[in-house]
């Protein structure tokens, strides 16, 4: 599990013991394909973005760094974007783009 944590050092001193949540997250279609696998469990910490799981993401899943940096997300299968704030046991699904007529 990943948990990124990005403070200085006064920020880290004002704070006693960060909490961490953690996340489904869920892949479809080509993602699915492209990473070998459906879910993944993220632990991050709080306070967390969609965008911050998905750097998690493609830092730490084997051929992550395939993925975009920026894909259609969904949170509880609400579409989102990257600046949406994760609770603990969000489910983040990964939305490849749609092409069709």
């Amino acid at each position: 599990h990943y948990i990124p944590f990005h403070m200085s050092a006064s920020e880290k001193s004002s704070v006693s013991a960060p909490s961490g949540i953690t996340v489904r997250c869920r892949f479809f279609a080509r993602f699915a394909e492209l990473l070998g696998c459906e879910s993944h469990e993220l632990t991050l910490r709080a306070p967390a973005t969609v965008a911050d799981a998905v750097a998690a993401l493609r830092d730490t899943l084997e051929r992550g760094a395939q993925l975009p940096l920026s894909p259609l997300t969904a949170v509880n299968c609400e579409h989102v974007t990257g600046d949406r704030v994760l609770a603990d046991g969000d489910e983040l699904a990964l939305l490849p783009p749609l092409a069709g007529g």
